[in-house]
């Protein structure tokens, strides 16, 4: 989908090689590179004669394959490209050497690719070197492979659905001439079709579109020099057109919180201790860190001190493993260092708990520690009273002195053997004070975005990698011994100590609406667990059960104390309802069969039992191609009422598509617009943002939610670049992002002000540069105008603002501005005052807003 990016496409038009005498028909030869063991894709060339190959896009790639894991896995091996007996193109292909798999893609031209399906074969069977034959008589597809003992076998079907069982064939002669030729110097294999020369031109024209947008996407600030080196400083002029004000989303500036980049543990939620439940495992990071396992974060000092994990009568189930600290002569110490230490500041009290049994009758007390990074005591009190069965204790510690990187330690009094489990330090001043609650800091940053909604807990944590690692809410809640940690689809381990009633309460106290997002009965199209991708679907035989989950989360957040869940509510000590309204089925799925079966099993459930909940469904993980089309498809046909769009690019393709959702359809889907970002933390990449963000606010009656992506991330252990705001132990770093984020959600409105706009330049690549939004807030009636100056000369605005505000006013005047390569800016606040027929200045890159009171 190009929508319309390219006022001036016809200059591709006339790129599209024009050849004398160019002939009725030509050889297509179809491959994947022998090169890069088929990672790149589907590969086109064109001969007149069969022997001279021309490549068509340098080996661009029409089509990917999406089965596998991330990166490496998704190959593309040995293609078989044919033209059924209906006129459309089939590709059928092998994904790699282990599988009992393969995949297979249908086009009308080549181009435009339907979804992916990768039809399993008998366990232990190698599905290689493929080819076609077809039964007239019959109007079946024979798919014949060599397999592990190469043998030749064959499956057969009409649809490309359904397929009869794996039968040995005769080696024959497919119904499409397999070849190997020399392209660009390499000896490729492939199949060869002749067709019409409109189907070469149209494979180049696709692939010069996709250079044109390439040039058009890498627009940045290190070229502004050159492009707009006779740039004189211009003038805007601004027409408001009140009387034709609509009405848009109070709701579009929000927040995405995913446990990405140690995002809770060791972030957001306020715990100090790192594996304070000894359940780390070598499998959080898939064995291949040694050091990874339930000891992870503990130490022993002293002498006559040894300590293991064990498991057996353990506090709860879920919770299988604990210390077993013994003691030959007192002195010696266990001790947690924290993540990345243990910050405590001087004066401040934190909360410490644990669970002790003593396994000797003598091992009854411990004396608690924090210790600073020099080794000098900064609190310290005693535990007394454990006994033959679990007891927690509840202690508090009142820090000394301040210290990033203290420890915390516990010192058996006795000799003997004492059992210790769920240490735990807190400090008192949580967010809102919220026991098992929050960093305070950095939920009040947060917070002074003023989100309208939190999407939590994923992204890509929600459907996990592979079944068994699909979030489920109900591992989540009660006790915290009760719950169910697991690992971390982005490599570490999750508690789950910040968990859906945690959650649910932060949107509470910052006044946001909550928008779970649950699995859509597939884990992630890249996962590594399980094979197949989505192809390991939640089992049909157990989706019923699935489906009741979903519909028991939203009984827990809305149900009355009587219900089930309404009453595990309130157990957790809220009564009263959370009020939800929203929930999210599907991360940026692969729209596959297998998803779209559980997919509108779980979206007719929630709306048969709870109609006025909004489902916001998923469109993949991209602005277009072939899932974006599909889940599109879905929705128009189910009329979800919500879908969700991803996209992160680069600033250029933010300046270029400020008209994205100009041409939506009002009739069809809201947009939820739940992940993006410019590539970048600069100035230019937060303008490149805030100039979007005026389209997407001119477009707010379609597009209801947005929000930035991924929200937070600690230094030394972030993942994913760029975040919003990034932190340490004693430090938050919100980006300049963060601030157009904060602004948009500060100065928001429910009503958008048409202008027409006027430009002292008819040049169209200066014109992208500027950018205007006009809101009214109908509570305040304050009006607010947001100004977006890329260019790297001032502009001269002149506004007529006498039909809102009057003839004079005084105006809060915010201004975000500097270098396009700078990443530290903060915004500059004054009360200015403005003549309704005034002129007023926008420095060289520069995001102004004005906000006028309500008259």
């Amino acid at each position: 989908m190009l929508k319309r990016l390219f006022a001036s496409f016809i200059i591709i038009l006339f790129c599209v090689p024009s050849y004398a005498g160019a002939p009725d028909s030509v050889y297509l030869f179809a491959y994947s590179s022998l090169k890069n063991g088929g990672r790149n894709g589907l590969h086109f060339a064109w001969s007149r004669d069969g022997h001279e190959w021309n490549s068509i896009g340098n080996e661009f790639a029409y089509v990917r394959s999406d089965y596998g894991r991330w990166g490496s896995q998704k190959r593309m091996i040995s293609p078989v490209l044919f033209q059924g007996a209906d006129g459309i193109w089939h590709c059928v292909w092998a994904l790699n050497e282990e599988v009992n798999q393969f995949a297979h893609a249908a086009s009308a031209d080549l181009i435009n690719w339907g979804r992916q399906t990768y039809p399993y074969l008998p366990e232990g069977t190698r599905f290689a070197d493929p080819d076609i034959a077809y039964d007239q008589k019959g109007k079946s597809y024979a798919i014949m492979f060599t397999n592990k003992t190469d043998q030749q076998n064959a499956v057969t079907t009409k649809d490309f659905k359904s397929f009869t069982a794996v039968s040995a064939t005769a080696k024959t002669t497919g119904w499409v001439q397999k070849k190997t030729v020399a392209v660009r110097g390499n000896n490729e294999s492939g199949t060869v079709h002749k067709v019409a020369w409109s189907v070469i031109e149209q494979l180049i024209r696709t692939y010069q579109t996709q250079q044109y947008r390439i040039i058009l996407e890498g627009e940045d600030a290190k070229k502004d020099s050159l492009r707009f080196a006779t740039l004189k400083p211009l003038e805007v002029s601004v027409q408001l057109q009140p009387s034709a004000g609509k009405p848009i989303s109070s709701m579009l500036t929000g927040v995405f919180f995913e446990d990405i980049n140690y995002a809770a543990d060791g972030g957001l939620y306020a715990e100090l201790i790192q594996n304070r439940d000894f359940e780390y495992a070598l499998t959080d990071k898939e064995s291949r860190d040694k050091n990874w396992n339930e000891t992870h974060s503990w130490s022993l000092t002293g002498n006559d001190i040894s300590w293991k994990v064990d498991s057996i009568n353990p506090i709860h189930p879920n919770n299988a493993h604990y210390a077993l600290l013994e003691t030959k002569v007192t002195g010696g110490m266990l001790v947690n260092s924290g993540f990345d230490g243990v910050a405590v500041k001087a004066g401040e009290t934190y909360r410490f708990s644990v669970s002790l049994k003593a396994i000797d009758p003598n091992a009854k007390s411990v004396t608690v520690l924090l210790l600073g990074k020099e080794g000098k005591t900064l609190a310290q009190t005693t535990i007394n009273g454990a006994g033959s069965n679990w007891k927690k204790f509840n202690v508090s510690l009142i820090a000394s002195a301040t210290d990033g990187e203290a420890r915390l330690a516990l010192q058996p009094r006795e000799a003997g053997i004492l059992a210790i489990d769920m240490v735990s330090l807190f400090p008192a001043k949580t967010f809102k004070g919220r026991v098992n609650g929050l960093r305070a800091d950095l939920a009040q940053k947060v917070a002074e975005i003023r989100p309208r909604f939190v999407r939590f807990p994923g992204g890509c944590v929600a459907h996990g990698d592979g079944i068994g690692n699909i979030y489920h809410w109900k591992n989540t809640i009660g006790p915290l011994e009760a719950r169910k940690p697991q690992r971390n689809l982005w490599g570490y381990h999750q508690t789950a100590g910040l968990g859906y009633f945690e959650y649910f309460q932060f949107c509470e106290d910052i006044g946001a609406e909550p928008v779970p997002v649950v699995a859509a009965g597939v884990p992630c199209q890249n996962s590594g667990v399980g094979g197949g991708g989505q192809q390991g679907g939640i089992p049909m035989a157990e989706m019923d059960q699935y489906v009741q989950d979903v519909i028991d989360l939203i009984e827990y957040a809305n149900g009355d104390i009587k219900t089930v869940w309404g009453r595990r509510r309130a157990e957790s000590g809220h009564p009263a309802p959370f009020n939800l309204k929203y929930i999210g089925i599907g991360n940026e799925d692969l729209i596959t069969d297998v998803f779209e079966e559980r997919y509108l099993m779980i979206c007719k459930a929630v709306k048969a039992k709870y109609p006025e909940i909004v489902v916001i469904g998923t469109v993949g993980p991209f602005f277009e191609g072939t899932d974006y089309r599909e889940g599109w498809a879905i929705a128009d046909r189910e009329k979800i009422e919500m879908v969700d769009e991803h996209y992160y690019q680069t600033p250029g393709w933010f300046i270029n598509n400020q008209d994205f959702y100009d041409s939506y359809d009002r009739s069809k889907s809201k947009v939820y617009l739940g992940e993006y970002a410019s590539r970048g933390t600069t100035l230019f990449n937060a303008l490149s943002e805030a100039l979007y963000l005026t389209g997407v606010e001119r477009n707010a009656d379609i597009v209801t939610m947005a929000s930035y992506a991924p929200l937070l991330a600690k230094e030394g252990h972030t993942q994913w670049n760029p975040d919003l705001i990034y932190f340490n132990n004693t430090e938050i770093k919100p980006t300049i992002s963060y601030e157009v984020q904060k602004i948009y959600g500060v100065h928001a409105g429910d009503v958008y002000i048409p202008a027409t706009v006027s430009v002292s330049t008819n040049d169209e690549a200066v014109r992208k540069r500027i950018g205007l939004s006009v809101v009214r807030d109908s509570k305040s009636g304050d009006i607010v105008v947001k100004l977006v100056n890329m260019l790297p000369v001032a502009t001269t605005l002149k506004i007529d603002l006498g039909q809102i505000i009057g003839a004079s006013t005084d105006a809060t005047k915010i201004v975000l501005k500097g270098k396009p390569g700078d990443r530290q800016i903060l915004p500059e606040q004054a009360v200015v005052k403005l003549q309704a027929d005034g002129r007023l200045n926008l420095d060289a890159y520069s995001f102004t807003v004005l906000r006028f009171k309500g008259r």
